[in-house]
């Protein structure tokens, strides 16, 4: 089970720009691609994974509090693999940002949003200052 609130990425060669290579090359829009697409694979086998092990785990408990369990152990990994299909969605819609090359620049102000915070979270569409405004903003609406 993986937490969609941490870090997207597993283990990878960390991108080293060459020396004046221009932001967001084909090379490094191959190297995010590559890192999505190994996420995406993740996910989707942790999905079929958990398909299965529902299907035959399925059992019908004459208890009410082991079957009351089982519901709600259920529950919880349906919200889980929710979460997934929903990163799944936004991986989907971040390659089709590389592809259109538009990958790697902040939606809110359009600066580049840098190699480091990309390979953190390569799904990420915002800057770190608009980011950080932003969770200002949802903390004050909060309240």
């Amino acid at each position: 089970m993986k937490n969609t609130d941490e870090p997207l990425t597993r283990q990878f060669v960390p991108y080293v720009p060459k020396k004046g290579e221009e932001y967001m090359s084909d090379r490094q829009l191959a190297h995010f691609r590559s890192i999505l697409e190994s996420i995406k694979k993740d996910l989707m086998n942790d999905i079929k994974r958990t398909v299965h092990t529902m299907q035959d785990e399925a059992t019908v408990f004459a208890d009410p509090n082991d079957r009351a369990s089982q519901e709600t152990d259920i529950a919880i990994e349906l919200r889980n693999r929710d979460r997934e299909r929903k990163l799944i969605k936004k991986i989907d819609d971040t390659i089709g940002k590389i592809d259109s090359k538009e990958y790697g620049y902040c939606s809110g102000c359009g600066i580049e949003i840098g190699i480091k915070r990309l390979e953190a979270r390569p799904t990420a569409s915002l800057c770190i200052d608009c980011k950080t405004l932003e969770e200002v903003r949802e903390r004050q609406v909060a309240k």
